[in-house]
């Protein structure tokens, strides 16, 4: 650059003295010798701007006309949960590039927890949903789809009641239709459907799909998947892609994302969330010490002592049927004391398990098949609490069994004043903060079957990239598959092979310019030497 202007200024400068010293007949002469400089300087202004055409980043790479939106409700055991999510109004090969919009957590218990309150599921919903109506651009509202998916809590009430299950959804549904979106369905999904979904969450936001890369482009990463582990309130899900051969079709899911096809495992746990887990447990002391007034909790934290009742705490639950006495009162106050004895826990823990009957070539626990562990996986949940807890209290990672072992006996005979002093929470979490703790560890070492070599594997999370982690997003995703799919307005982008082709083009005509003009200036200033 300092060299053509160099030569353009001197050029200028030379021709000025020239012509006011040379005769009409010599300026004649010398005007032609400059007019060589022409096409290099043309060269060298196309060669600089397409280099900066090539080079320089567009703001946009890919502009849609607009995002689409749409909304899941998340209707879990303990709460509902409203996520807002949007794409490009164009897909990539049939599936949106999904982003969290917004989040909203409805206030009350789970849509189940309704049972016999007539029009209390419906009102719960309407906070986010007036949220959803403000946050939505309106010209949106007819095209945006809403869901609600309702999980364990739902199951476990159609398995008890399956008329009042029925009509809860049925207000939920109604109450949902009577919003100007797109209402879609409002459905219970089943166990392997919710650990699937969140399979393709966590793998989504981790960029193993698709990725936006460098030159302007969806590409795909081609990186391995990672498994999913969730522990939600009445069930837990396990979710992997595999190569081996899933023995029980009940666990066998193929899923289609992005042009890909997914061979995946999947099972889910009824009754194995950490809410209906403490209930069994709960359950099972009371029927292995009898029924009596007081009864001692080894998880609970040494003199630690709440009271409860034994119909709406304990067996209330379909969850605790095999644990139930047979002459009860349900209104009966029973005082729980703890006695803060990790190795008791644990054995009572364990009970909870069955690890001996399998009719396949193996099995995790109580029955149910289970391929090999393959890669690494993300725990999110209840997982992710449990694992931030132990942290918080101990400062120990959970780098294997044997660490994890440590961890929790050192937790375990901390008293509620330790525990609630340190993570700052209040007793009626920290309580149980050791009995989840054991049912984690069982679960995943013993049932799960990780070892000193996969337990690292591990990510224990509650976000990632931005969005929370669970089965709303890969709901909406797969779904989003059925969206009309609208004309982008520009697309601008070149392979990376084209692109840094084009580019080394343009610096040859740059270089050749500059070269061809300090000839055509060295040839000048001899022919002028020679004047």
């Amino acid at each position: 650059m300092h060299a053509f202007f160099f030569i353009t200024q001197y050029i200028s400068a030379r021709s000025t003295r020239l012509n006011a010293e040379l005769h009409p007949s010599a300026r004649r002469t010398m005007a032609p010798r400059y007019v060589q400089f022409i096409p290099a300087v043309v060269l060298l202004v196309l060669a600089i701007v397409g280099i900066l055409l090539v080079v320089l980043p567009a703001t946009e790479t890919e502009i849609p006309s607009d995002n689409m939106f749409g909304i899941v409700l998340d209707a879990g055991s303990s709460h509902t949960s409203m996520y807002m999510y949007k794409w490009p109004a164009d897909k990539q090969n049939d599936t949106g590039i999904v982003t969290q919009h917004s989040e909203c957590h409805a206030k009350g218990g789970g849509i189940s927890s309704y049972a016999g309150v007539r029009g209390g599921a419906a009102k719960s919903l309407e906070a986010c949903m007036e949220q959803a109506l403000k946050e939505i651009p309106k010209f949106r509202h007819r095209q945006t789809p809403l869901y609600l998916g309702a999980t364990a809590g739902m199951r476990l009430l159609s398995i008890v009641n399956a008329s009042e299950s029925n009509r809860v959804l049925k207000e939920v549904e109604t109450k949902l239709k009577s919003y100007p979106f797109k209402f879609k369905e409002a459905t219970i999904l089943s166990g392997q459907e919710e650990g699937a979904y969140g399979w393709v969450t966590v793998n989504y936001l981790l960029e193993n799909f698709v990725k936006f890369g460098f030159v302007g482009r969806w590409l795909n990463p081609g990186r391995d998947t990672i498994g999913a582990l969730d522990l939600g309130g009445a069930s837990t899900q396990i979710t992997f892609q595999t190569s081996d051969t899933v023995e029980d079709k009940n666990n066998y899911m193929e899923l289609k994302l992005y042009g890909h096809t997914y061979t995946l495992y999947t099972q889910s746990f009824l009754c194995y969330g950490q809410d209906q887990f403490l209930r069994k447990l709960l359950a099972y002391l009371i029927k292995t010490q009898g029924v009596k007034s007081q009864v001692s909790h080894p998880c609970y934290p040494h003199q630690f002592n709440m009271s409860i009742r034994l119909g709406q705490d304990v067996f209330d639950s379909s969850c605790t049927k095999d644990y139930r006495p047979a002459q009860f009162d349900p209104q009966m106050s029973v005082s729980v004391v703890g006695t803060g004895d990790y190795q008791t826990c644990l054995d009572n823990v364990k009970n909870m398990f069955s690890f001996t009957s399998c009719s396949f070539t193996k099995c995790s626990f109580d029955g149910v098949f289970q391929p090999s562990l393959r890669g690494s996986f993300m725990g999110f949940s209840a997982f992710f609490f449990t694992h931030s807890y132990i942290n918080r209290l101990t400062n120990i990672t959970l780098t294997s069994p044997n660490r994890m072992k440590e961890a929790i006996r050192l937790m375990c005979n901390m008293s509620i004043s330790e525990m609630t002093e340190k993570t700052k929470v209040s007793a009626k979490h920290m309580k149980n903060v050791c009995a989840i703790a054991n049912f984690v560890q069982v679960l995943l070492t013993q049932g799960y079957g990780f070892d000193e070599r996969s337990l690292p594997s591990i990510s224990f999370q509650k976000k990632a990239g931005g969005a929370s982690v669970g089965w709303a997003l890969g709901y909406m995703l797969s779904l989003s598959s059925m969206v009309p799919a609208e004309k982008l307005g520009l697309v601008k982008a070149l392979p990376s092979g084209p692109w840094a082709g084009i580019l080394f083009l343009f610096i040859t005509f740059l270089f050749f310019s500059l070269g061809y003009m300090l000839m055509i200036y060295r040839n000048i200033r001899t022919k002028e030497g020679m004047v």
